[in-house]
């Protein structure tokens, strides 16, 4: 069902941050709760907007991340928070990130990165990914080219000319989770360093990574500000980031300096943001909801 708070804006925007840490507090751009959705959805982790056919789909893990269960399934959504079909693809495994190519839609599923014919609801090929343990994010750049982040080998796997390789794999990457393809560089927003589980010993950063000559670069400088997760554009030069472990929405700028905008709940995952609408739509994998809050 649908649950609508008509909580204060001004209650999601931190103040007071330790001055030592990585990034600042701001009261501009906020975002005021417009519906959270809760009927249908088991742990979802992406969400992605159609703006062809004015839907949303939702990836929903529903079981262990890692563990190949058949429950994972897709969800469609309507703009105004209404569940269109719960299961408009199921047989999944622990489905994740996801990313369109013309009426494809690509995600990840463990270790396999999926292609559903998108007008069929029809699983049309699965890619295995060489080595992957956790496939997550899932991006495409204007060519088609469609990369998967690969977060526990420290991989970027690439769909490229039909073939599904490995196309950079590094230790700096820091456990790559999040990714955005722009026009000459590959945005990606790390976890960290891990020291067993999910736990780090060092918080994720921004990175960049040129197409040319896969040449990796910290946004701005390369200090720790979290477990990165979902990561869009803000419609500008900016980027909104979420912190999967402690529930934070970043606004990052073209510097890479990092602003905090929301507190969340642990579980905040891979999120969109519409800029033509200023809504921003925000999976809370342990609370099985989709929250959606307006840019003010």
């Amino acid at each position: 069902m649908l649950k609508f708070k008509p909580i204060a804006a001004s209650l999601f925007i931190v103040f007071g941050l330790n001055s030592s840490n990585a990034y600042s507090a701001q009261s501009t751009p906020y975002f005021s709760p417009v519906w959270t959705l809760s009927q249908g959805l088991a742990q979802p982790e992406s969400v992605l907007y159609d703006a062809t056919r004015s839907r949303l789909y939702v990836s929903n893990v529903q079981g262990h991340p890692t563990q190949k269960d058949g429950k994972g399934y897709l969800s469609t959504v309507s703009l105004e928070g209404k569940l269109l079909e719960k299961e408009w693809v199921s047989g999944l495994n622990a489905p994740k990130g996801m990313a369109m190519v013309g009426d494809t839609l690509y995600v990840s599923d463990i270790d396999v990165l999926v292609a559903i014919d998108i007008d069929k609801a029809k699983v049309l090929k699965r890619y295995q990914a060489k080595n992957a343990k956790f496939l997550n994010d899932v991006t495409a750049d204007k060519a088609g080219n469609v990369y998967v982040s690969g977060m526990l080998t420290n991989t970027v796997h690439c769909l490229c000319q039909g073939k599904f390789e490995i196309w950079l794999q590094d230790a700096s990457l820091m456990n790559p989770n999040g990714l955005l393809a722009e026009e000459k560089r590959l945005v990606i927003g790390s976890w960290g360093i891990m020291k067993g589980g999910f736990a780090t010993t060092t918080a994720g950063h921004l990175q960049t990574v040129d197409y040319a000559n896969k040449k990796i670069t910290s946004l701005g400088n390369d200090q720790p500000v979290g477990n990165l997760d979902g990561l869009e554009s803000d419609g500008a030069s900016g980027y909104y980031v979420t912190d999967w472990m402690v529930g934070k929405l970043f606004h990052f700028d073209a510097a890479g300096k990092a602003q905090l905008l929301m507190q969340l709940k642990k579980g905040s995952a891979d999120h969109a943001f519409l800029p033509d609408k200023n809504l921003l739509l925000i999976p809370m994998m342990n609370d099985s909801q989709l929250k959606t809050f307006q840019k003010n």
